[in-house]
């Protein structure tokens, strides 16, 4: 029973449409797929009892109807592995170019726009709290927040070192090269996850923000920066115009970092995570995508891939989201490396 006062709460009302829409997106599409599970099956027995042409065309009917359906079971039976505590929160994404110099750069812009692109198939908004240029091209690292229900869910099988094959278009002698770029998700927590942030272990500096500038957004120094000196964890944000606004966002996704690097201590995966990070290179890669001298992105934790690399650039991935969540986490998830901001 509700607390008095509890309709009294301004944010009560949008509290409990949340959860609802929330929970009628689970309940309806799993209701609907029922019933057009039993039109099928009264279909299946008009088949059986129809000859001739009439047998032919509800053959043709069902067919049709099943192809129609699978799709949409494949998605209800997707969302089915997404019971995790954080899956339906956003996802913090944060990208990092590998050694490399200009190729790496530009690599990891790459990913950067692969990720925004797959968002915006999915109806996600995304958000840059940071990013770093290149010197040439490119970006050398960028934080991202992709808003959307369960966008951590999915977004959680994309942690890991990411390789590129291609003919360089920065090399003039037109060689190939082999650049990695890291990818490291963490769920947006909520205000009311326990996470205690003593003031005495967080240094805030603060920095003239970066990019075209406009109106006061690099004349005064906005943009914040926190180091969580126990775990080393640093956080840049200069998305927003104040520094108030900036330091409360830094914030948030220095809980997000924390609260993921707890969980990672209970499933005693902390050293493969934080402690012992590995390099951004051979051995640590989770996907490779080559341009040259054929086309073929292949997650080699899976086995999935596919020739479409177009696609997969322009944000076609759920593939290999899929392939990763219903094989469980498999085994060789140690080589999913997370590097800190």
């Amino acid at each position: 029973m509700a607390s008095p006062g509890f309709w009294d709460r301004p944010e009560a009302a949008k509290e409990v449409s949340t959860k609802l829409a929330s929970l009628k997106g689970i309940v309806n599409p799993a209701e609907g797929m029922q019933k057009k599970l039993k039109d099928l099956a009264d279909l299946l027995e008009m088949v059986d009892e129809a000859s001739g042409d009439d047998a032919a065309m509800f053959e043709a009917e069902l067919a049709a109807n099943v192809a129609e359906l699978t799709p949409e079971m494949d998605a209800i039976e997707l969302r089915s592995f997404l019971s995790g505590k954080m899956d339906k929160n956003n996802a913090i994404v944060s990208i990092h170019a590998g050694a490399g110099g200009t190729e790496a750069c530009d690599w990891a812009d790459m990913l950067l726009r692969m990720y925004s692109r797959w968002a915006e198939r999915h109806g996600f908004e995304v958000s840059i709290e940071d990013i770093a240029p290149g010197d040439e091209a490119g970006i050398s690292k960028a934080t991202i927040r992709i808003s959307g229900e369960y966008a951590y869910g999915y977004m959680k099988a994309e942690r890991g070192v990411h390789r590129l094959v291609r003919i360089s278009p920065f090399d003039a002698n037109k060689r190939r090269h082999t650049t990695f770029g890291a990818v490291d998700v963490v769920a947006e927590v909520e205000d009311d996850v326990e996470i205690e942030i003593k003031p005495d272990e967080v240094e805030i500096d603060t920095f003239r923000s970066s990019g075209a500038g406009g109106q006061k957004v690099n004349k005064t120094s906005s943009a914040v920066r926190l180091t969580h000196l126990p775990t080393g964890i640093v956080i840049a944000c200069q998305n927003e115009r104040s520094q108030y606004k900036n330091k409360d966002m830094a914030f948030k996704l220095l809980k997000s970092r924390l609260y993921e690097k707890r969980e990672d201590e209970k499933r005693a995966e902390a050293d493969k995570f934080y402690s012992e990070k590995g390099e951004i290179g051979w051995g640590y890669q989770i996907r490779s995508y080559v341009f040259q001298p054929y086309q073929m992105v292949k997650d080699l934790r899976t086995g999935c891939e596919t020739g479409n690399i177009q696609a997969v650039m322009d944000g076609d991935i759920d593939r290999f989201m899929s392939a990763w969540l219903r094989a469980g986490c498999p085994k060789n998830r140690n080589k999913n490396i997370v590097v800190e901001d």
